[in-house]
């Protein structure tokens, strides 16, 4: 029960985030198409994160008997995406965030995407879901989105001129130290994905050993 709700409580919260966030991108760009700026608003890997974190508290709660309320809750999904998302309010923090000083309803929007959806999704990993079923190899599958969402930012950036971080702007860095960037960050994903299965690992023997008792 007390995880339903929470998970209730705090996707009401991610889908609120999410929306503010859109509608501040739509609104805030008036000389911009709406078709260009949707496509824009999801080639951020802060945006797909926070949107796997909606539907990974929500399909819980509205439906967890289905296919995606399977997928949502188990085990290696739910690493993954506390994997991303920590990611997300890490990278924000020390890269993004000293270059923007975001007011009113764009603070809002920055600080529950940045800041609260990754607190409150690691707190929910940590306290409701299974521990003890992750790999040590875990980490290195769960690279796949990220490289994907790598080619796609390259491709689209190429195509459009248009980049969704600085760190990823080709056109003023140039692909070789874009590329530097960007395995720096995979290294970073890595290391993170390694502590999350550590702590799953201690977590799961604590478990096990309070069941033996």
């Amino acid at each position: 029960m007390a995880a339903r709700l929470y998970r209730a409580v705090f996707a009401l919260v991610a889908w609120f985030a999410l929306g503010l966030q859109y509608r501040l991108t739509i609104s805030g760009n008036p000389h911009m198409g709406a078709g260009e700026l949707t496509l824009n608003f999801f080639s951020y890997f802060t945006i797909l994160s926070n949107i796997l974190v909606a539907l990974a508290l929500t399909a819980p709660v509205v439906a967890p008997n289905s296919r995606i309320g399977r997928w949502a809750l188990s085990e290696g999904v739910r690493a993954a995406v506390a994997m991303f998302i920590v990611v997300v309010g890490v990278v924000y923090h020390f890269l993004l965030a000293g270059i923007w000083a975001p007011q009113g309803w764009a603070l809002v929007g920055n600080v529950l995407l940045h800041y609260v959806m990754p607190a409150a999704f690691v707190i929910d990993w940590l306290a409701f879901t299974p521990k003890g079923r992750l790999r040590w190899v875990d980490p290195a599958k769960w690279l796949v989105p990220v490289l994907i969402y790598g080619g796609w930012t390259l491709l689209h950036g190429k195509l459009s001129g248009w980049w969704p971080y600085w760190f990823t702007d080709v056109d003023k860095l140039g692909l070789g130290k874009v590329m530097v960037y960007f395995a720096g960050l995979l290294v970073f994903f890595l290391v993170v994905g390694l502590i999350v299965v550590a702590i799953d690992r201690t977590f799961g023997r604590r478990d096990s050993q309070a069941i033996a008792a």
